[in-house]
């Protein structure tokens, strides 16, 4: 019986559809199907009861799925501890990543990681979209936010703080604004997701929150637009400074407001489980941490944060 199609079992058990389990696996659905016969055949019994609108465990498969779950945790941790003594490290990395830090910032290090990992393959999703693990076929994310609330593990990688930034042509011809209630005279270049447009912006005023709503003629559901517009002097952007570093070292963008920042974002690496830190997901940890803090430094250095 061959691993490959318990495992396309237990997908099928998790997901209740043939259809869904082959997507998720990157498979034919006529694949799976043949994997359920040669395992069910090996059996000699049926692990799904089937119709025409729905899939569900047999009485068999209630039974034979719980103990095949465990038999290939097992198989799995043994593997991973072999490579880990051994000091391998081949495994399909399955990482999501936002659109502007990945394109920007998290690609070119993915090279470099690949390069010193020869025998490590990627798959790389590139998203603004809340991630679902299970859906996008995804083992490990690089997000901005706090997971410390769901039932997610992870890695913070560093603390990030928010810039309002414009181009010099912009603030020349529109004028650069002292405080956040002058911002509702410029035109926000704005992020939308979800159907949900983040037109509030946030600032700390000598201690106190101060909350702006701000309009513009710019709303897009890629974050890396934003990015583009305010280089090409459309708007004034609430953006990460890690995604406009590059453009902030070049001096193409300038901030704005250093006085009234916004609340720093987090930056975190998190996983579904236990199981899927792997020790590639470790050694890409300590690179983005490592990336990270040399960029924040440089900005630092710049007196841009």
């Amino acid at each position: 019986m061959l691993v490959e199609d318990l495992q396309i079992i237990l997908k099928v058990a998790e997901l209740k559809s043939i259809t869904a389990a082959a997507e998720h696996l990157d498979l034919r659905v006529a694949t799976a199907s043949a994997a359920i016969k040669r395992v069910e055949k090996s059996l000699g019994v049926e692990l799904f009861t089937r119709t025409t609108r729905s899939l569900r465990l047999s009485n068999s498969g209630e039974r034979y799925i719980p103990e095949c779950q465990q038999a290939l945790a097992l198989l799995s941790s043994a593997k991973k501890n072999v490579k880990n003594d051994l000091g391998i490290i081949d495994d399909e990395l399955k990482l999501s990543a936002s659109s502007d830090l990945g394109r920007n910032l998290v690609l070119p290090w993915l090279d470099e990681f690949m390069e010193e990992h020869k025998d490590l393959s990627l798959k790389l999703h590139i998203s603004d979209s809340n991630i679902d693990f299970f859906r996008d076929a995804v083992d490990v994310a690089l997000r901005y936010g706090d997971p410390s609330n769901s039932n997610f593990y992870g890695f913070k990688i560093c603390d990030v703080p928010k810039v309002i930034c414009a181009c010099s042509s912009y603030l020349k011809e529109f004028g650069t604004p002292e405080h956040p209630s002058e911002l509702v005279s410029h035109n926000a270049l704005l992020y939308q997701l979800h159907d949900i447009t983040f037109n509030i912006w946030n600032f700390q005023d000598s201690g106190s929150p101060v909350k702006v709503k701000v309009t513009g003629n710019r709303v897009t559901n890629d974050a890396d637009l934003v990015r583009r517009w305010c280089v090409a002097g459309k708007g004034i952007a609430a953006k990460s400074c890690l995604d406009m570093a590059e453009d902030l070292l070049a001096g193409r963008i300038k901030t704005v407001l250093t006085d009234y920042q916004p609340k720093p974002m987090e930056l975190w690496l998190i996983c579904p489980s236990r199981q899927l830190i792997t020790p590639a997901v470790r050694l890409l940890r300590d690179l983005l941490i490592a990336r990270c803090n040399e960029i924040l430094k440089q900005l630092q250095l710049s007196k841009i944060i």
